[in-house]
Formats: structure tokens, C-alpha cells, sequence
């Protein structure tokens, strides 16, 4: 087994001291790099434990010539202040961002006969596989990608090779497997290993990337009032290291219900929650929980545009969240977004196709905004007041005589009536 995995067996989860010792363990096993890239996420997964990760793997490579690029995939660049609060105590100097739309190479392409077959047809064009250069680089001994293992709506299971092929991916790899998902189905997806996006992506490693370097190291965290409690860790290469990450993520990160419910209040924190892009994981990760005819509110103090990339702002604004069939047309007739998929399958998963209504209380975007792309409009001011969430606890609340299912951060987890999650997973 050329791979570590330790899964916490005490309440408060793995202790630093052993995380490290794992870390270590892995690093000792391999000669001292004298060169290393370190590839984690971006603000937007602070839940993920990858702060701290990243620097004990500094800290235990002192003598090391280390560069960090942050896996944005298409979000913006992490700043100054940001480094400091997620990644405390590493230079600033290590930091470099990934630009997916320039700073990329093709390697190859997956097969438009094999993404059919994994796809049940619903795609059936070949996909580029697109990195960024500096993984190319051949003067790095180590390349460590660290990422949290939770469920995802357009893979179904984030973390694994997705860091690479969509954090540090290429236009074309992005607009293609984002897409891909969304057409086979996110309730077809979500919380489950080995879909057709998995697929996809375990195959262009296998053919494109054995010759570098790359050590995956995995969380699994579940919420805590004290911060992330981190229920395992997995540090190597090889994908059954995924596979039990995802069966420990499965057991934390899947809340579900006995029955649909009929209003969901999620909290989008400022400092994480800039544009719907992100914050409508609010929508994709209680979709499966909420009732024909219920009610998602959204109370987004920090939201201030739609993407978090210029370009996909303004197709954002002009196509809107319609729902599947009107996107499918949009993508049918207009080349705009056409040539830009991830873009689409963005619209088609923060849609409710109409089975709820979606009420954004965003904080710096007007009325006429949010209702000009199919939201519901609420007063940030008003949703705060009424729902407010120092005093909301994590689950069923009441407020004014009316229950109400408060979910703090929809980063962390997936909610789902129990039922209809188990009818999903097929197509």
C-alpha cells in the first residue's frame, strides 16, 4: 500500500501532533526534496484544515526551495490578508497564482468514445486535459496537493485529482467537466465516488500525469464550534486513498433527513461568500433536502456580483439561473456560452427548475439585480433581523411560530431527505 491514512478515533478529531507525525512519516519514506510545489485551496475551503496542513509541510522542509500555488480554478487570486488568516505564519513570497485561462498546457485529450460510455451518452465530445505549466516543471522532487474530501456538486466527491485537473486545470478541462456533470445529474452525483467527472479525470492521470511527483494529501473535516474537526487524513498517491476518504466523508458530511423540508435558512459568511458563484453552494448542497413548493432563503451579507471571473459575471447576468431546459437552449443558440460551459452548468445547478422558490438577501447587490437573474429579493438588513445567525442553532429552529432548518455554512457538508437521495444515483 503505498499510500497513509489515518482516521481519528477520539471525538475531537486528529490531534496536530498527529497529523504531522503522518505528514513526516510520508516525507521520511521519500528523499529530502530540495525543491517542492504545494498546491491547496483557496479561502473558499478554509474549512478543509489546508491552512495548517500546508504549513507543517513547510515547517517539516526547512532546508526546501518551496513555491505554493493556490488551486483557484476559476476564482480569484488569494490575498495578502487572506494568506494570513488560512495560511498563518508562511511567507508571502511562496504564493503564486494559477491563471486558468493562460497559464496552462494540453496534455491530451480523454476520449470522446470513452466519456460517452462513462456518461451513458450524455457527452460524447473528447475533453482536453489541461494543466498548469509549473506542474511540467521538472525541478520539483515533490508536488503536494492538498484538499479536503467532501461532497461536490459537479464531481460528486470533491477533492482527489480534481485540485489538479479543475484547480490547476485549463479552460477546456474546466468548461467540459463542469458541464459533463451537470448534464448527467448533480442528485446523480453528490456524495457518491466513481461518477462519470471522477472518471474523466482518473483517466487523464493515468494516461497523462504518472510522471509527475504528485503526493495527494486528503482531509476529511466535520463541523466544530472551535473550528474544523479533522476525521481523517490520507497522505500518497494511489485512488483507493480517495475511496476511504470519501467512505469517512460520507459518514460526517451527509446530513440526512427523514422528511423534506419546507424552509431552509443557510448563512453565507462574508469573509468566504463574495458572489453567488460560490455562495450558491447554499443551493446545490440542500437541493435533495428541500420539499416540492419549500423555501430556501439565503442570507449573504458579503455577496457583491454574480462570478467570480469577469467574463462568467456578464454571461451570468445575461443568461440568468432558468433552469435546465433554458440553459440547454441558451447553450444551443448562443455561442457566447457555448464556448463557455462551466458557465452553463453553474446556471443549470443553482436552478431550481422551479420545484422551490431560491430568496437572496445579498448585501451589496440591488433588488433589480438579484431578481433580474430568477432570484427572489430580501433586504439583507430585514433576513438578518429575522434569521439571525448568532442566534440560530445548526438544524431545526423555530421562528415566529414557523420551523425553519438553519444550515450555518453550506460549505461543509450535504443535506438530503433520505428518500430521495436514495432514488437518485442513477441514470
Amino acid at each position: 500500500m503505498n499510500h497513509i491514512f489515518k482516521e481519528a478515533t477520539a471525538d475531537t478529531g486528529l490531534a496536530d501532533a498527529e497529523i504531522r507525525e503522518t505528514l513526516a512519516a510520508w516525507i521520511k519514506k521519500h528523499s529530502a526534496p530540495k525543491k517542492i510545489l504545494i498546491l491547496p485551496p483557496d479561502i473558499t475551503r478554509i474549512n478543509s484544515y489546508a491552512g495548517p496542513v500546508t504549513k507543517m509541510i513547510c515547517d517539516l522542509l526547512p532546508d526546501a526551495n518551496i513555491d505554493i500555488m493556490p488551486a483557484l480554478g476559476t476564482h480569484v487570486p488569494v490575498t495578502e490578508e487572506e494568506m494570513d488568516k488560512m495560511y498563518a505564519g508562511v511567507p508571502h513570497e511562496y504564493f503564486h497564482p494559477h491563471r486558468w485561462r493562460d497559464d496552462v498546457e494540453k496534455l491530451g485529450v480523454v476520449p470522446g468514445s470513452f466519456v460517452s460510455e462513462v456518461s451513458g451518452g450524455w457527452m460524447k465530445e473528447d475533453i482536453p486535459v489541461e494543466i498548469n505549466k509549473r506542474l511540467l516543471d521538472k525541478s520539483y522532487d515533490m508536488i503536494f496537493s492538498v484538499g479536503q474530501v467532501v461532497p461536490h456538486e459537479v464531481v460528486g466527491m470533491a477533492n482527489y485529482n480534481k485540485n489538479i485537473f479543475v484547480g490547476c486545470g485549463g479552460a477546456g478541462m474546466i468548461n467540459a467537466s463542469h458541464y459533463l456533470g451537470a448534464l448527467y445529474g448533480m442528485e446523480n452525483m453528490m456524495g457518491r465516488d466513481r461518477t462519470p467527472v471522477h472518471k474523466v479525470f482518473d483517466y487523464a492521470e493515468e494516461h497523462f500525469c504518472k510522471d509527475i511527483p504528485l503526493t495527494y494529501v486528503l482531509t476529511v473535516t466535520a463541523p466544530n464550534a472551535k473550528g474544523p474537526n479533522v476525521r481523517s487524513l490520507a497522505v500518497g498517491r494511489e485512488r483507493a486513498m480517495f475511496s476511504e476518504s470519501i467512505r469517512v466523508s460520507q459518514k460526517f458530511n451527509l446530513n440526512f433527513l427523514d422528511k423534506p423540508l419546507k424552509k431552509v435558512v443557510a448563512f453565507l459568511d462574508p469573509e468566504e461568500f463574495r458572489t453567488t458563484w460560490l455562495g450558491n453552494k447554499s443551493i446545490y448542497r440542500t437541493r435533495m433536502a428541500i420539499a416540492d413548493g419549500g423555501e430556501l432563503i439565503v442570507l449573504a451579507p458579503g455577496v457583491h456580483r454574480f462570478g467570480e471571473d469577469l467574463t462568467n459575471d456578464k454571461l451570468i447576468a445575461k443568461y440568468g439561473y432558468r433552469g435546465r431546459k433554458a440553459t440547454l437552449d441558451a447553450v444551443a443558440n448562443n455561442a457566447d456560452i457555448r464556448e463557455n460551459l462551466s458557465v452553463a452548468a453553474h446556471l443549470i445547478h443553482g436552478s431550481s427548475d422551479g420545484r422551490f422558490t431560491i430568496t437572496y438577501a445579498a448585501g451589496e447587490m440591488t433588488k433589480e439585480q438579484v431578481e433580474s437573474v430568477g432570484f427572489r429579493y430580501m433586504p439583507v438588513a430585514d433576513a438578518l433581523k429575522k434569521y439571525d445567525p448568532a442566534r440560530l442553532q445548526f438544524g431545526f429552529n423555530t421562528v415566529d411560530g414557523e420551523e425553519i432548518y438553519f444550515v450555518p455554512n453550506p460549505a461543509i457538508g450535504l443535506w438530503a431527505d433520505r428518500t430521495r437521495f436514495e432514488a437518485s444515483g442513477k441514470q
